[in-house]
């Protein structure tokens, strides 16, 4: 009897502790809830203050660039840019000044995750840059090896080519930053190639509108940006988040 009364005691025991471990694993069972915000998408368009720093500071240099991009999809955006420059390369034995327009347009990706409504940018892209542009050469040294005998001849007739272009390619890579709603502060490098441009006769292109300068004919330069841009918002796209959260 004894036995069976422990017996008794020890099933319902386990029993108890079995339906207590089942209610607790129930009780934590992990649950999910949801939360949408707004995404805007829109336009967002601005320039390079760093062209308009340079041309208050430097007496051969005279800049100004408008940058755009649009939202497509949740990281894709098209973007481009268009600008003037005039630069002036003075060297010993040449003085020359670029002046011309250009335009380049790609588009952007962002890899940056953002936190709810937040619309930051870490990002590289693409473009494709054309410039239209002239040189003129104001004046050029011919160097001569035996000096003693000739100097040097300096040419200070004002020479115009006109009607020059250039096409390149170019990956961008930068970040973008919300300062207050819907403005924003950016920082970028481009790595550029040239594909082809117009060379004036006798001499060869030191600087492209666009492009920026050009080493020894090599192919490749390289530039950065400084922009400011607005944000104009012109729909919104639900964007659900889902939240864990776990119940003790």
């Amino acid at each position: 009897m004894q036995r069976k009364l422990l017996y008794s005691i020890n099933l319902m025991l386990v029993m108890l502790f079995s339906l207590t471990s089942n209610a607790q694993e129930e009780q934590s069972e992990t649950t999910a809830d949801t939360l949408v915000y707004k995404q805007k998408y829109g336009i967002r368009v601005g320039g390079d203050f760093g062209k308009i720093i340079r041309t208050l500071i430097d007496e051969d240099y005279t800049g100004f660039e408008i940058n755009a991009d649009y939202r497509l999809t949740k990281n894709i955006y098209l973007a481009g840019e268009i600008g003037t420059e005039e630069r002036s390369v003075i060297t010993d034995f040449l003085d020359v000044t670029a002046t011309g327009s250009y335009f380049k347009a790609g588009f952007d990706y962002n890899s940056y995750t953002n936190w709810l409504d937040m619309q930051n940018m870490i990002f590289f892209g693409f473009r494709g840059g054309v410039s239209s542009f002239s040189q003129d050469i104001n004046q050029f040294t011919v160097y001569n090896t035996d000096q003693y005998w000739n100097a040097p001849f300096t040419d200070t007739t004002t020479q115009e080519f006109k009607g020059l272009t250039a096409i390149w390619a170019e990956l961008i890579i930068g970040i973008k930053a919300e300062l207050v709603t819907n403005l924003y502060a950016g920082l970028n490098v481009q790595i550029k190639s040239m594909i082809s441009q117009d060379q004036p006769d006798g001499f060869e292109n030191l600087y492209v509108p666009g492009f920026n300068r050009t080493y020894d004919s090599g192919r490749f330069g390289i530039g950065f940006g400084y922009t400011i841009s607005y944000l104009i918002p012109i729909f919104k796209k639900d964007k659900t988040v889902v939240l864990d959260s776990e119940e003790n």
